[in-house]
């Protein structure tokens, strides 16, 4: 008789502190979701995770098929870089059969070092290892320091400038 009577009130207390522990729940997940820094986050994320996929389309090509190379680049660019490659696309895919070398490159490391979402405008600094193997001769590798100027488009983000990071800044 004893245990039913001390039983009512531990489970009067269990009820009310499950209870208060969904609404904390509930209200924490409901601020998350609204919450704008979570949407710049995940924001910041795709514009890294795209400038990444970005840097190593651009930087990475084989002589053998650089026309698919060099639609590659069209598809991950926008603005003045799109132009460039449209413009010099023969004398380009030309300076790379002459050369007869594959390029494959990947990045080690990338951050994204400004971002406007509202104005779709962004910056990121990479990076990158190339591993250069001209035909019948042994791979060579070397690493840079790269930086893409990003605009987002109606089909996402995409590259709109990309060059050397200049020695002795970034």
């Amino acid at each position: 008789m004893d245990v039913r009577r001390w039983m009512l009130p531990v489970a009067a207390v269990l009820a009310v502190l499950t209870a208060g522990y969904a609404v904390w729940a509930g209200v924490s997940w409901w601020s998350a979701s609204s919450d704008d820094s979570v949407a710049f986050s995940r924001e910041r994320e795709e514009v890294l995770r795209v400038g990444q996929v970005g840097i190593a389309n651009f930087t990475t090509f084989d002589y053998k098929k650089i026309d698919e190379d060099i639609e590659r680049w069209l598809d991950t660019s926008t603005g003045d870089l799109r132009a460039e490659v449209e413009e010099e696309r023969a004398i380009r895919k030309k300076q790379i059969q002459d050369a007869k070398t594959v390029t494959v490159t990947r990045v080690l490391d990338a951050a994204v070092t400004e971002l406007d979402a509202r104005a779709g405008k962004a910056h990121l600094i990479a990076v990158v290892e190339s591993t250069m193997t001209p035909e019948g001769k042994q791979a060579v590798k070397k690493i840079d320091r790269l930086q893409t100027d990003m605009t987002r488009t109606d089909a996402g983000w995409k590259l709109n400038a990309l060059g050397q990071v200049a020695a002795g800044g970034a």
